[in-house]
């Protein structure tokens, strides 16, 4: 009777695992159609938290690359990734994104990104469906506004 308790408890275990493993951001995954992206849009506002101006999801993965969709209603952290570019690709809505100048009241976030509050100078441009821009590694940058709802693809470029 003990060994059945045990066998039941680790079938359940495992019933329990195999779903939460699926839900595991992919080591690879190298096509996403466009009804799957209009779908994480569509899906992207409930999965914001309150308070949080921003969702993120991949779209596509192939280590160390990660394309991600990033859905935005608001002004963002500043941030500079010391070791990566990033790319950034309007797919909907517009904003504006300041890139350069400094950092203000800075803090380490991760071993290789620096955050701030805001940017004092550097140059803001205005972003609208099908515009790109290109982060330069060690460049502070900023999501400064949004126009309702910015939708973006960002891809990570390790540079190091």
């Amino acid at each position: 009777m003990h060994s059945t308790i045990k066998l039941g408890l680790a079938a359940l275990a495992l019933s329990v695992a195999v779903p939460a493993a699926a839900q595991a951001v992919p080591d690879m995954k190298t096509y996403t159609s466009s009804a799957e992206v209009a779908a994480m849009i569509a899906k992207a506002p409930s999965l914001l938290k309150p308070g949080a101006a921003l969702v993120s999801q991949p779209i596509v993965v192939l280590a160390p690359y990660h394309a991600n969709l990033e859905y935005r209603t608001g002004k963002g952290p500043s941030a500079v990734h010391e070791t990566d570019a990033e790319l950034f690709y309007v797919i909907q809505g517009s904003g504006a994104l300041t890139m350069g100048g400094q950092l203000v009241n800075s803090h380490r976030a991760n071993p290789n990104n620096m955050e701030g509050v805001s940017i004092e100078g550097g140059q803001t441009y205005k972003l609208t469906k099908g515009d790109m821009l290109i982060v330069p590694q060690g460049t502070p940058h900023q999501v400064v506004s949004v126009d309702g709802a910015l939708v973006l693809m960002t891809l990570h470029l390790p540079r190091s």
